[in-house]
């Protein structure tokens, strides 16, 4: 949906390619013990650019500790050798310096880096975070084990017939290691790795699924938006959304990926259809929409987003409130209060209805005009329900009651939280505080879902609103939003007259028809998506046919005292101190980028 983009990619944007990095293959000779304690006593290093050796480095170190007669006998490197080389901390800055902007190469890294570190943390000098890479591990899955009987590095050196050859002085062990390097770089090569993040990939635990898949990933957009695993059929397995795409999908194939049912995905894949979004937003949306038509069977989010509960107001004689799942058309959003994120939470707001508002709680379908003379429950005798299953029940108490519905749903909480307070003022006196903060998080649960409603049926109610956000980059994200639903985006270059890029949005955008309801248009999920990205600070309205407005008592002022007493309770725990005490709401405190009406 971009319009008019002058954005070209860069050169491949797949990392760091091998033959442009500087590499220093490092050895260190040791004194064994503790890598915290020092103890080394030899550093070699090769200096490697673009397959040419282009500086070494070489020393002795006094180690400050007995060397082993073991290691002595091993590396010729006794303590008579050592006692007049320099000490660590002259030697050290030096290596670091030769080393700085390339990436650290060693055989079983793990134990000459561990030295390194723990000489750095020693001389209190900050560790640079090189990029590390193994040749032993490289080795082992890039060889098969009737190449050669282990990975040693002599077992290498051998096996590449290298022209130095290792002999436990650091120097000599650097370059073979260095020239052993090469030649696994061009085994990695008929892999597919051809950048430095390739390499790690390929060493790190990833399954042979894994490995073998990875092309799967060739020839992606570095884009934002949409991708879709596919099976032979072309069937949709998995779908996702990256600001990256060729970047997300790569890391499928990597050790990173540690989930089970991703890995069995893998296996099945046979290719990735890339969607290219013109924004971050669009991607989401879109993906929201794939799941949702296309229900990939390795989504577990938003597969059944119509299976989300509500709470309605029934078309009966004598209506009531009820908890359900499946929805039509004909139901006007001015009776619905949700989606809830679970069946308990929508409960919970329903009990705090009900403690305000004496409506009936029964099931039992009644009549117009009901003959009963005997109320059905008990709630009538606590003065909690109009009992309009009699014959002789108060009729206009009873309309009262569905009044009070109706404002409820229409946007004003003010008389469940009136009641909820009350009944929370009762159960602290009673000191029954758990009792209490039940009630609290019921009516916090009402108060979140009635802002969000309210807020959705206000963006429902707008045939179009026209936003824009500025990107990091000094550009704008542009978004028409149509009765709830995304209709269109652009992405406006650094420098550009937004203007003509707004006009062409509006014209090319979707049609998209009112369902005459007062709801979406489309997917919940995505009008949640949509709201989200118009409160984000930053975001400008640029035009709209309709009221951008919430009503003020809807809940979110009581959303944002609970997420303030929730914050400071976080912070009173962390804290540890007892004279601390959760306060109220802090002065000046959020408040929602939606206007409010009376």
């Amino acid at each position: 949906m971009d319009v008019g983009s002058t954005e070209q990619l860069s050169l491949d944007e797949i990392g760091d390619l091998l033959q442009a990095t500087t590499f220093v293959v490092v050895d260190l000779e040791t004194a064994g013990g503790n890598p915290a304690e020092g103890g080394i006593t030899e550093i070699g290093a090769v200096k490697l650019h673009g397959g040419e050796v282009v500086a070494e480095f070489s020393t002795l170190v006094n180690p400050g500790v007995p060397i082993p007669p073991f290691i002595a006998s091993l590396t010729g490197i006794t303590n008579a050798v050592v006692a007049s080389a320099p000490t660590l901390s002259a030697v050290l800055p030096s290596f670091l310096d030769f080393a700085a902007g390339s990436v650290l190469v060693a055989h079983n890294a793990p134990y000459d880096v561990s030295f390194l570190k723990g000489a750095c943390a020693q001389l209190e000098l900050p560790w640079p975070k090189f990029a590390v890479i193994d040749t032993a591990r490289l080795a082992r899955v890039t060889l098969h084990r009737d190449e050669v009987r282990n990975c040693k590095l002599a077992t290498l050196a051998a096996y590449f017939a290298t022209t130095v050859q290792p002999t436990h002085r650091a120097l000599d062990d650097a370059r073979a290691t260095s020239e052993v390097l090469h030649h696994l770089f061009e085994r990695s090569g008929s892999l597919g790795a051809r950048t430095v993040q390739d390499v790690n990939a390929l060493c790190g635990r990833v399954s042979t699924a894994q490995r073998t898949k990875r092309h799967l990933a060739d020839g992606l957009p570095a884009a934002p938006g949409a991708y879709i695993f596919e099976d032979a059929k072309g069937d949709p397995l998995y779908v996702g959304t990256s600001v990256n795409i060729r970047t997300r999908v790569r890391s499928y194939f990597t050790a990173s990926e540690q989930r089970r049912r991703m890995a069995e995905m893998i296996t099945i894949a046979q290719r990735v259809r890339p969607i290219v979004c013109s924004t971050d937003l669009e991607a989401r949306i879109r993906e929201l929409r794939l799941i949702a038509s296309e229900q990939p069977r390795y989504n577990r989010a938003s597969r059944a987003p119509e299976a989300a509960p509500w709470i309605r107001l029934t078309d009966e004689a004598a209506p009531r409130l009820a908890v359900v799942r499946k929805l039509d058309g004909s139901i006007p959003a001015q009776h619905l209060l949700g989606p809830f994120g679970s069946a308990a939470a929508a409960a919970a707001a329903l009990e705090a209805i009900q403690l305000a508002i004496p409506i009936r709680t029964c099931t039992t379908k009644l009549a117009k005009h009901p003959r009963s003379i005997t109320a059905a429950c008990i709630r009538h005798e606590l003065g909690r329900c109009a009992a309009p299953c009699m014959a002789d029940h108060d009729r206009e108490a009873y309309a009262n009651a569905i009044a009070q519905v109706h404002a409820l749903l229409s946007g004003d909480l003010r008389a469940v939280e009136c009641a909820v307070n009350s009944r929370m003022a009762e159960l602290s006196a009673a000191e029954r505080y758990e009792e209490a903060a039940l009630w609290r998080d019921r009516l916090g649960s009402l108060s979140r879902v009635s802002e969000r409603c309210q807020a959705t049926q206000m963006l429902a109610a707008n045939a179009e609103v026209i936003a824009a956000r500025p990107t990091p980059d000094g550009g704008w994200d542009v978004h028409c939003v149509r009765y709830g639903t995304l209709a269109g985006a652009t992405r406006v270059p650094v420098g550009a007259d937004p203007k003509p890029y707004v006009a062409i949005l509006q014209s090319t955008s979707a049609c998209i028809d009112s369902p005459g309801n007062g709801r979406v248009a489309g997917l919940e999920e995505e009008a949640r998506e949509l709201l989200a990205w118009l409160w984000l600070p930053g975001t400008r309205l640029v035009s709209l046919t309709g009221v951008f407005a919430i009503p003020v008592h809807c809940g979110g002022h009581l959303r944002h005292q609970f997420d303030d007493s929730r914050r400071q309770r976080g912070q009173w725990l962390a804290s540890g101190d007892p004279n601390l005490r959760p306060a109220g709401p802090a002065a000046g405190s959020a408040v929602s980028r939606i206007a409010l009406r009376s």
